[in-house]
């Protein structure tokens, strides 16, 4: 098999994007952290009689911090994707998306029996479905995070956002059914990180195209036709 080794530097990713993207990695690593010791303590100083530790209420105002920062990522990178000209290639892979050829070559490049199909946009098919999910469970756990905090600050932008809430909150079915589903979105979200770490490192091996360092530099490197 003939290799060929020239390449050329095509720009994929906007910085927009890719600072989105880190700002979303870093405040899902501390929302997990943070949001396992709130539910389940599993850490504290030493002993003291005193009432002067407020460790839950510390690590509560680190998962609100990061909570309020990944919202605000969030919407910003959605903001990106329709309306960004340097973004528009995420847009076109909805075209990848709908064509039954793209699914077939995917599958069998991942099967290791056939070649990397050529794109129009950013993503393949599988990770388009991926990422349609992972903003749809983005958006629930983000919701039902609001919930939770309007029951906790009563002013503000928590008393602005208390009525609204409260009738999601109601057909939810209830405070505690919210606490579930936020919860569950969690397990989400950390089985969706694993997967996306590991598909990212496939990708990048496989490929021998820069496909990590795109989201670095903003630049990958495919072979020249």
């Amino acid at each position: 098999m003939k290799i060929n080794a020239e390449r050329k530097a095509e720009y994929e990713f906007s910085i927009g994007y890719r600072a989105t993207h880190w700002i979303r990695a870093i405040t899902i690593a501390v929302l997990i952290v943070s949001g396992l010791y709130i539910a389940y303590v599993f850490q504290s100083a030493n002993i003291n009689d005193e009432p002067v530790l407020f460790l839950q209420a510390k690590w509560r105002f680190v998962h609100l911090v990061a909570g309020f920062i990944m919202i605000g990522a969030i919407i910003f990178k959605s903001y990106l994707f329709v309306f960004d000209k340097l973004s528009r290639r995420e847009l076109v892979s909805i075209l990848d998306f709908i064509n039954p050829k793209i699914w077939i070559d995917q599958i069998k490049f991942y099967l290791f029996i056939g070649d990397h199909p050529q794109l129009k946009g950013v993503y393949n098919p599988l990770q388009f479905i991926a990422y349609i999910i992972f903003y749809a469970v983005a958006f629930l756990i983000s919701i039902t995070g609001l919930i939770l905090y309007v029951h906790v600050y009563h002013n503000g932008l928590g008393g602005l956002l208390y009525e609204p809430l409260r009738e999601i909150e109601v057909a939810m079915g209830g405070l505690a059914n919210v606490r579930a589903i936020h919860h569950i979105c969690m397990n989400i979200i950390i089985f969706f990180v694993c997967v996306h770490v590991y598909m990212a490192v496939f990708n990048a091996i496989k490929g021998k195209n820069g496909a990590i360092d795109a989201i670095i530099s903003g630049y990958k490197f495919p072979a020249k036709d």
